[in-house]
């Protein structure tokens, strides 16, 4: 029988991706700002990290140095070159360029260290691929402002967004505005507020409204930055970026197919004005259901129709079930009568707990584009695992390989098969970072390991995982074979 080959477009992107907070370090040289994520201490999978009022001396905050790839990118894409990598995403700490997030001039120091690291991937041919706002802001936007629940940072947002596009008008083709930025409404623990939008909940709120709220001037702030950087560099190519888990009826019972069906409008919504430059009448009759005060201009709704993104970039973990059966138990959701998220029996979990689901990567290609027939491009897709060095100093993830291999084929079906427009893959955390949920190191994605435990202690030394060698083979062959 023919070895099936797995040939991808000619030119797409193969990738890694990180984010700014999670590798940099240096979190208070060359006049940089404190940010929201350098307020979250270390946690792990039982202990949640902590939000701490500014910088405490007897905690532990492992993005104050992380990877330290503010003073090692030159080593690390040395790597990346060898890997072949042909993008690489990353994203701009606000409070690198205006330190206070409200600053009316620009940090010089800040905008000079991105115009050296786009510098050296363009000199080492990889396009970089930026996002605006990762999981943090300026945290003095917090303490004098209250995080985006105030709409005075739509204007902040706008003129940071205007001054780094501005700058890198001819280095950066690709942009995002807010990473997973429909997290939020997902949930309204402290830590997904916080990172979206930089806020946290006084006494009496409703944390549903508030979340709403600042959701809201987030999209708007973006529009507005999606216009002004087409009218910089009228070829930027500028998406938003979001967090794909598709909820998935667990049994072929009516109900449990609405369940996951208003399930889904949670995380829609965002794409659904991203794309659409409208809000959606699911929302807007919600809002009035619940007596929400959600207050936006005229002039608002008309930014968010002349902002409306070039392409969808989303990351891609995991699939999640719902159901409403009586006799199956599992944790309450808010969107539909006695519907339950449930585990999925038909799929193993990585050491995290997260179900692996490679047909949900397929499953969400077709269903995201199929709304919306925009350009889809995979920004984020891996797994978190435990690894170990061998004795003979080799790390063997074939774990690793395994999952990213059944991802790659999920996605090389939905191009070729169901006619999918696929831009590009970087898979998260291509070298070993600060994990974002649990402040962890030792919770790995990387194909490139950093020698750095979850006490922050080790030599910050890379080694290459045997993932590399795989990895480097695919982006050589322009995809997989067998």
């Amino acid at each position: 029988m023919e070895e099936r080959k797995y040939e991808f477009p000619k030119d797409f992107l193969w990738g890694g991706a990180v984010a700014a907070h999670q590798v940099e370090g240096a979190y208070d040289v060359d006049g940089k700002g404190l940010s929201t994520a350098d307020v979250l201490t270390a946690g792990n999978q039982k202990t949640p990290r902590q939000i701490t009022k500014g910088v405490l001396s007897d905690q532990y905050y492992p993005n104050h140095e992380a990877i330290d790839f503010y003073h090692r990118y030159k080593e690390d894409i040395k790597l990346f070159k060898e890997l072949g990598l042909k993008a690489f995403r990353t994203s701009i700490n606000w409070a690198r360029i205006f330190p206070n997030g409200d600053d009316s001039v620009p940090n010089e120091a800040g905008l000079k260290f991105y115009d050296d690291l786009f510098d050296e991937l363009l000199r080492n041919g990889i396009e970089p691929v930026v996002t605006l706002s990762h999981f943090e802001i300026p945290y003095a936007l917090y303490e004098n402002y209250g995080g985006f629940k105030n709409r005075k940072l739509i204007t902040f947002f706008a003129w940071y967004a205007e001054t780094v596009m501005r700058r890198y008008k001819d280095k950066v083709k690709y942009w995002m505005t807010f990473n997973e930025i429909n997290n939020q409404l997902d949930r309204f623990d402290e830590l997904h507020t916080w990172t979206n939008s930089a806020v946290l909940f006084d006494e009496g709120d409703n944390k549903e409204e508030v979340t709403v709220q600042a959701s809201l001037n987030e999209l708007i702030a973006s529009a507005k930055a999606v216009k002004i950087g087409k009218e910089i560099n009228p070829n930027f190519q500028i998406g938003c970026m979001m967090a794909y888990v598709p909820v998935y009826p667990y049994a072929c019972h009516p109900k449990d197919m609405l369940a996951s069906s208003k399930m889904m409008e949670r995380r829609f919504f965002y794409s659904d004005v991203h794309v659409r430059g409208e809000i959606p009448t699911y929302a807007l009759k919600r809002w009035k259901n619940e007596g929400f005060d959600i207050k936006y201009t005229a002039e608002e709704l008309d930014a968010l129709r002349q902002g409306t993104v070039d392409y969808i970039g989303f990351s891609y973990y995991m699939s999640k079930a719902v159901t409403t059966l009586d006799d199956v138990y599992g944790d309450p959701v808010r969107d539909f009568p006695e519907a339950k998220v449930v585990g999925n029996p038909y799929l193993d979990t990585n050491d995290w707990g997260w179900q692996i689901d490679p047909d949900g990567l397929r499953y969400t290609l077709n269903t995201v584009y199929q709304r919306y027939n925009k350009p889809l491009f995979i920004v984020e897709n891996g797994m978190g695992a435990y690894d170990k060095i061998d004795a003979d100093g080799k790390i063997r993830d074939d774990y690793r390989v395994a999952y990213l291999e059944a991802h790659i084929k999920a996605m090389h079906e939905a191009i070729s098969i169901d006619g999918v427009d696929v831009m590009g893959y970087t898979p998260w955390g291509v070298i070993d970072i600060v994990s974002f949920g649990s402040g962890e190191m030792e919770k790995r994605y990387g194909i490139i390991h950093v020698d750095k435990d979850n006490q922050g202690h080790g030599t910050l030394e890379r080694r290459k995982k045997e993932s590399f060698a795989w990895y480097q083979k695919v982006i050589e062959a322009n995809g997989l074979q067998g």
